[in-house]
């Protein structure tokens, strides 16, 4: 695993009172929580730890640095942040807080007790509901009517932390995964502004979550987003907002070559097929798109990308109706 770090630039002891805090972050969502720390506390001294991005998902890594550089903030790259590389770090350096917004490994106890006032997490659920990986596409592929985020205490079993702060977004019908994270992150700015303080204040009073109530979700893999056209409509359609830009998407076969589907409509009165053959095109709107059945209806497919080429709009590649998705 990359690490990038100089023993010899290890941090020693602020001087006074200043707070020293330590944000392992990623994503745009992080850049952004960065930007929002800053702001809340600016005169906390800032170690910022994150790690370089997969190849299917927006850099993130190097934006990170930079303005992390800008902050006069330490920056390291790690994703292991037990690794022995950094073992003079965590014992020269004392850390007064840590957070973790967007980040996706484990953080073991000898690292995460270190932090005189603690270790709090930012979780995309209302915890103890949707524990674990991928929360928001999950509650989308499930259809569910609302998620959240919740702020919480690091705890040795996964997301069971005692809540600092908890608040609901809902969902609508035909939001998009961007849509319901803009939403949630929206939540985490605001998290930053009323919480952080009241925590380096010691004002918050931890709730414990309730155990017996607790759902998990697991690991999403990239087969995942493969669309079963004999599936509901309802299911279909949720797979394709829930995993649509910026992940992915949902993702079928044309004559054997795989296709993005970026994008769907529903069908307001879907025509009742009693010959069924779920994935066959049955009519091509010129300048819309193209509607294709599904197990128990249709819907109107808006945008669709043969894999190496450009995004096209549905109608110019699903022209006519003896085409079959999912051959």
């Amino acid at each position: 695993m990359p690490l990038h770090y100089n023993g010899a630039e290890v941090l020693h002891k602020t001087k006074g009172n200043r707070m020293r805090i330590a944000l392992l972050c990623a994503t745009h969502r992080g850049y952004r929580c960065l930007e929002a720390l800053r702001r809340v506390i600016p005169e906390a001294e800032l170690v910022v730890i994150s790690f370089r991005e997969d190849r299917y998902e927006p850099p993130f890594l190097d934006d990170l640095r930079r303005l992390a550089s800008t902050m006069g903030a330490h920056f390291i790259e790690a994703r292991n942040v037990a690794d022995p590389a950094l073992a003079t770090f965590w014992e020269t350096t004392p850390i007064d807080l840590m957070l973790c917004i967007s980040w996706r490994y484990l953080i073991p106890r000898c690292i995460y007790v270190r932090p005189r006032l603690g270790t709090y997490i930012f979780h995309d659920s209302l915890l103890p509901e949707y524990r674990g990986f991928a929360p928001t596409v999950w509650a989308i592929v499930n259809g569910e009517k609302r998620t959240g985020a919740t702020l919480f205490a690091v705890d040795d079993a996964v997301d069971a932390g005692d809540i600092i702060d908890q608040r609901e977004v809902v969902i609508g019908p035909d939001n998009t995964i961007a849509e319901v994270m803009e939403a949630v992150t929206g939540i985490y700015l605001a998290m930053i502004k009323d919480s952080i303080p009241r925590i380096l204040s010691g004002a918050v009073k931890p709730r414990p979550q309730n155990q017996s109530m607790a759902t998990f979700t697991c690991k999403r893999l990239p087969e995942d987003n493969c669309i079963a056209w004999d599936d509901t409509t309802a299911r279909v359609y949720n797979l394709i907002r829930a995993v649509t830009r910026p992940y992915p998407g949902a993702f079928t076969t044309l004559a054997g070559k795989k296709h993005i589907v970026w994008g769907a409509r529903r069908v307001s009165v879907p025509p009742k097929y009693v010959g069924r053959v779920p994935g066959r095109v049955v009519e091509v709107q010129a300048g819309i798109g193209s509607v294709v059945l599904t197990g128990d209806g249709a819907l109107l497919l808006t945008e669709l990308q043969c894999e190496g080429q450009e995004a096209r709009r549905a109608d110019l590649v699903l022209d006519r109706i003896t085409l079959t998705l999912g051959r």
